[in-house]
This record gives structure tokens, C-alpha cells and sequence, in this order.
């Protein structure tokens, strides 16, 4: 698992996806974390316009550019439902973050050959 932690962290481009509706929300500190880390990171969710003044996107096909990793912040049916697609865009890292996951959805992250973490924590981890 380490050493999945260490591949996936080299990765430099995200997109988080998950709740930014306050500061307090973990999808909006992972986001944050990540930005002032030096990675360029998307935040992904359909009900608001924007995070820290970035836009943010409805769809991972709005995404500027393809991510390495997506990091799930959201509900376990969402989680499923996004699998699908990244696998669809081409992205290669699936980083469930604990609450995030169902057995379904990690199962089908790797039948569809990503590189899949969970029970594990990218905010707690990325010091």
C-alpha cells in the first residue's frame, strides 16, 4: 500500500471530487491541500460555480485536461457512478476517501485495471 500511496502522491495533476460548500467540507481542505502543494488540481461538482475563485466542473468530460488521480469525496453511489467514468477518460488513479468507497465500487475499479487506495486519507497523509 505504500507504495501505491508514494505513486499516486507523484502524480501531480487531480481532480477532487466531492462537497466545497464551506471550508469545513473534506473535499475543499483536500482541494485546498493540494493546491498549495503545487499540484493542479480540478474540483468536480455540479452544484456550485466555483472554489477559491477556480472554476469548478459538472462532469469530468468538462475537465480542462485529463487527471492522473481522482480523489473521491462523495457519497458511495456517487463513487460508483464516477468510476465508470474515469476509467472512460483515461484516468489511471482512483483514491477513495474513507466513506467514499462501497465494495461494489472498488471492485469495479479494479476489474476496470485502475490503481485503486481506500481506507486512507490524502489530507492526512500528504504533510
Amino acid at each position: 500500500m505504500e507504495d501505491l500511496i508514494t505513486s499516486m502522491l507523484e502524480q501531480k495533476v487531480w481532480v477532487v471530487a466531492g462537497s466545497f460548500r464551506s471550508e469545513e467540507k473534506w473535499a475543499y481542505k483536500i482541494y485546498r491541500k493540494l493546491k498549495q502543494k503545487g499540484y493542479t488540481v480540478y474540483a468536480l461538482n455540479k452544484a456550485i460555480k466555483e472554489v477559491d475563485g477556480d472554476p469548478t466542473y459538472p462532469e469530468l468530460k468538462d475537465l480542462p485536461q485529463v487527471p492522473q488521480v481522482i480523489n473521491l469525496v462523495t457519497p458511495p453511489e456517487v463513487s460508483r457512478k464516477l468510476v465508470d467514468e474515469s476509467k472512460s477518460i483515461g484516468i489511471d488513479y482512483v483514491w477513495f476517501q474513507p466513506g467514499a468507497e462501497s465494495a461494489e465500487a472498488v471492485e469495479a475499479a479494479e476489474k476496470a485495471g485502475l490503481k485503486v487506495l481506500h481506507n486512507a486519507c490524502v489530507y492526512a497523509l500528504h504533510n
